[in-house]
């Protein structure tokens, strides 16, 4: 990890001189180096990295454009991981309206945030929203790629574990 951050920082530090530091390059090392501090289990390193990022796709491209969006979503993980809830639920939304916008309602991108809204509304204990995020995404899943992929087979876990946690046995076997 420590090798690897030097590495985004040379990155950052020489594509900010080459090309600025709103460049699609230098942006896309910021949002990098917010991925790594996520998964360092620094939280507000990762944070200020992604409202970098997220600030500059913004202005390079606008709020809409999937490179934005995908900051949007990486900002929303990082926030339920910290627990939270609100400002989670807020940038999955946003992405997700995004995503339908400028992919379509059954892209995989698409897709991935209605999983993603369907796990945090879980995590609320909003289990009929996670419920209807859950089919949302099966169905769509189920449609572009069929039963066995994976992506497939995680929404299916995910409604399993959902109806087992709320007691219906029959409906998690299924």
């Amino acid at each position: 990890m420590a090798e690897a951050e030097a590495m985004y920082r040379r990155a950052l530090e020489g594509y900010g001189k080459a090309v600025g530091p709103e460049h699609k390059l230098t942006l896309n090392t910021v949002n990098n180096l917010g991925n790594l501090y996520a998964n360092q289990g620094k939280m507000a390193e990762a944070e200020v990295m992604y409202r970098r990022a997220l600030e500059g796709r913004e202005k390079a491209w606008g709020p809409e454009h999937t490179s934005t969006l995908d900051t949007v979503n990486n900002l929303g993980v990082l926030y339920k991981k910290q627990g939270k809830m609100t400002e989670a639920e807020a940038m999955y939304r946003r992405a997700l309206e995004g995503y339908e916008k400028a992919s379509g309602p059954e892209h995989e991108s698409t897709l991935d945030m209605v999983n993603n809204l369907g796990v945090l509304y879980k995590h609320q204990g909003k289990m009929a929203e996670a419920e209807a995020m859950y089919r949302r995404a099966l169905e769509g899943y189920e449609k572009a790629w069929g039963p066995e992929h994976t992506s497939t087979l995680n929404t299916v876990n995910n409604l399993g574990n959902l109806y087992a946690n709320q007691g219906k046995m029959a409906e998690a076997e299924v």
